[in-house]
């Protein structure tokens, strides 16, 4: 049932007073218009800077202004109003902490029970006062649907026709595309954001709409945006890992739906640190299309009683309203830290704001895809690692000899150098029980010697580098030998070979 069928419910129901929440004014109006139309009711609009205004000229409009403010006005306006009339007063929020409106918002309450009039209070945010809680329906006006968005589309592209600068075809996959990744955006901001690409495209661009998506992520301060500059190919190894991703590039499109495969939840990815687990989660981003937001933990937790469980639940509808998108939890068993310390260090809080994160990630329908990571096994609480909060965990061990010639081979042509002069073979050798990050540090600390000397990179320069080099394969050689040990029976491998 959409927004606009419950309203006519609603209103031939005679409910007194609906709450609509929304940010989109004129889409709720319009949709008011057409409920009213059809049930031939008149409908009046009020805001604190315009007044009450009819929408349709009728003779059963409001009474004469009275002298009362503004918001008691309109009140009373509605309190002496004739039957068939529907009452829209929008941003009214902020004057529900007065109790003066809350004792008239009763009073109206009782009198249009049964009475063909309805009157109803808009606001981007729910604001209910207790006492009004059983006087008061609430509706949730959702943002634009598929459906919606296609026709706006179909809209703009109709606007600029005639216009030779401009490319509006799309293909099938394209179109939908596009229409998916505007889900989340309000009608202003979809037809805004269409025109944008338009202009400064000369095509609808899917990068374009996850600008705009970004602009929503900015503004929750809780969830951080990250722009998609890694690709498959930047990361070595991980076979496995990456033939699992590939099968899935699909998955959030109509006929994956159609087919009857659900949208994926979600990945854990455990593994030796710096071996490209990050890296990993950001190329998916990349490969996939879609918007990639982090979610740092430490910006859940506030000081104020309450206000951590509330900031995680405003993370998730972020989150869920610019779906379909990635969301990434970095070091994931460091940010809920004593979930499972029964409340002794911090009064429950850790707990109760996990207890919200699993259960979300269990009962999850939005399209939004969980990237978990973690290095320290121990410390990850056992009901994440459940089946059903992740489509799968996979390890990530320290890369064999292959992968580092292929890592070598990655980070030789990002410094802009002919991998053909150096022999790759010899430099993995040497770096036997390296991660990722440090063969990487290697380079970097080899150009760091060759830019000294004033002349270009050598092979042994890199040779040099890798013996002063200490891998923390060596220094936690018992740590790692125990994440090995926990994950050989219980997780894939995200590589066809781990280890030498």
């Amino acid at each position: 049932m959409t927004a606009s069928q419950e309203i006519d419910i609603l209103i031939r129901a005679k409910y007194p007073i609906l709450y609509i929440v929304s940010w989109e004014e004129r889409r709720v109006e319009e949709a008011l218009s057409k409920v009213c139309k059809n049930l031939n009711r008149t409908l009046h609009t009020w805001s604190i800077t315009q007044g009450m205004k009819p929408n349709v000229s009728r003779a059963s409009g409001p009474v004469k202004p009275t002298t009362l403010p503004g918001e008691l006005e309109a009140l009373a306006l509605v309190h002496e109003s004739a039957d068939f009339s529907v009452f829209l007063l929008k941003d009214f929020h902020p004057y529900m902490r007065d109790h003066r409106v809350v004792r008239l918002l009763r009073d109206l309450a009782m009198r249009l029970r049964g009475k063909a009039q309805t009157l109803i209070l808009m606001g981007p945010s729910l604001s209910l006062p207790t006492d009004l809680e059983k006087d008061i329906t609430v509706v949730d006006f959702a943002l634009p649907s598929n459906d919606e968005i296609e026709t706006k589309l179909d809209e703009v592209t109709e606007a600029v026709k005639e216009n030779k600068n401009v490319e509006t075809k799309l293909e099938p996959l394209a179109r939908e595309i596009i229409v998916k990744s505007a889900q989340g955006l309000t009608m202003d901001e979809i037809e805004s954001v269409f025109a944008r690409s338009l202009v400064e495209k000369k095509m609808f661009d899917v990068d374009v709409v996850l600008e705009e998506k970004k602009q929503i992520i900015r503004k929750s301060g809780l969830l951080e945006y990250y722009p998609a500059q890694n690709k498959m190919s930047d990361v070595g190894g991980m076979e496995l890992l990456k033939e699992w991703l590939e099968k899935r590039t699909n998955s959030f499109t109509d006929k994956a739906r159609e087919y009857g495969i659900p949208a994926p939840k979600g990945v854990l990815i455990l593994g030796v640190q710096g071996c490209g687990k990050s890296l990993i989660a950001k190329a998916i981003a990349a490969h996939w299309a879609l918007p990639m937001l982090k979610l740092d933990v430490g910006r859940i937790f506030g000081s104020l009683v309450g206000q951590s469980e509330e900031n995680i639940r405003k993370a998730i509808h972020v989150a869920e309203s610019v779906a379909p998108c990635i969301l990434w939890a970095d070091e994931i068993e460091k940010g809920f830290a004593g979930a499972s310390s029964g409340g002794v260090s911090d009064s429950g809080t850790t707990a109760r704001v996990f207890a919200t994160f699993l259960t979300w990630m269990q009962e999850k329908t939005a399209p939004v895809f969980l990237i978990a990571t973690a290095n320290n096994v121990s410390q990850l609480p056992p009901e994440m690692l459940r089946k059903g909060r992740f489509d799968e965990i996979f390890f990530v061990d320290l890369p064999d000899k292959d992968e580092r010639k292929q890592i070598f081979s990655i980070h030789i042509k990002k410094r802009k150098r002919d991998v053909k002069k150096f022999k790759l073979e010899a430099l993995a050798q040497a770096t036997l029980g390296f991660s990722g990050a440090e063969i990487e540090q290697v380079i970097v600390g080899a150009l760091f010697v060759a830019f000294d000397a004033g002349r270009e990179l050598t092979q042994k320069d890199l040779l040099d580098e890798a013996k002063v080099v200490v891998p923390l394969s060596r220094m936690m050689e018992e740590d790692i030998a125990e994440i090995r040990d926990w994950a050989r029976m219980r997780t894939r491998p995200a590589s066809e070979h781990s280890g030498d």
